[in-house]
């Protein structure tokens, strides 16, 4: 059993993944000033609620685009299980053909992302990962990874919105019965959550007429379950694709 966790920028998506599949995903916020005793006590929680022991953990791996806590997550991981873990970066083998122009500016989250893709769905691929930003990646008829998108986050982007105006509220992510709103509340909430399907469906038609057929559209991210089926294009939503990817990788290099 490998213990797989994903630092993002808003939240630490962490689980444990074995042969049969993800056994559970748990999500907890980022922060810089937790030190590595509690976010050591945070992650053992998570694997007392679901059963799991130290014990059964066999190995570690960490993708982040936050480095500064990706050394505090790797001591309390240490404090754990006795092991250090496998960080995704330079050196890591992942399998990936990356064609952009600097392979090494690719983020972790979407090397582990096309990496699951591949594995799990039918090419071409276009990946949506909706966090703190959404992307979009491109993934060809032959695996390989050709470039993305990248999108303010919905929750980014309404939260500036609120924080730069004096009369709009905070509001949940819950879709209007219509598009044409009657109050505040409703548009904004159109705005949001219709608004952002429609902008994917739009980047989507986009990126397959360059890809020059249609692709399966894979969507993962916290966000994404709000926003996704809303959308007209069909668009699988797959909350576990970091950890696959991780414990695919990890395979790949132990």
């Amino acid at each position: 059993m490998v213990f797989t966790i994903d630092i993002g920028n808003s939240n630490i998506v962490v689980g444990t993944v074995n042969r049969q599949g993800v056994l559970f995903v748990e999500r907890m916020s980022t922060d810089h000033k937790k030190t590595e005793l509690e976010y050591a006590i945070l992650l053992k929680s998570a694997m007392e609620i679901h059963g799991i022991t130290t014990n059964e953990i066999k190995g570690c791996i960490i993708s982040s685009v936050v480095p500064p806590v990706t050394s505090v997550i790797n001591r309390a991981l240490e404090k754990l299980t006795g092991e250090k873990a496998l960080v995704v970066g330079p050196g890591i083998r992942t399998g990936l053909n990356i064609k952009i122009d600097n392979p090494a500016q690719l983020g972790s989250d979407l090397v582990v992302d096309a990496v699951a893709g591949i594995a799990e769905y039918p090419l071409p691929l276009i990946i949506i990962d909706m966090g703190t930003a959404t992307t979009m990646s491109a993934i060809d008829a032959a695996g390989n990874y050709l470039g993305g998108v990248i999108i303010p986050g919905v929750r980014v982007a309404l939260d500036s919105m609120v924080s730069r105006t004096a009369q709009l509220p905070r509001i949940s992510f819950e879709a209007p019965k219509k598009a044409i709103g009657k109050n505040t509340i409703e548009c904004m909430k159109s705005g949001s959550v219709l608004g952002s399907a429609s902008m994917l469906d739009g980047m989507i038609d986009r990126l397959e007429e360059e890809l020059s057929q249609d692709a399966t559209v894979v969507a993962t991210g916290g966000i994404a379950p709000f926003i996704t089926p809303h959308c007209k294009h069909k668009i699988i939503c797959d909350d576990t694709l970091l950890l696959k990817g991780l414990y695919l990788i990890y395979n790949k290099n132990c």
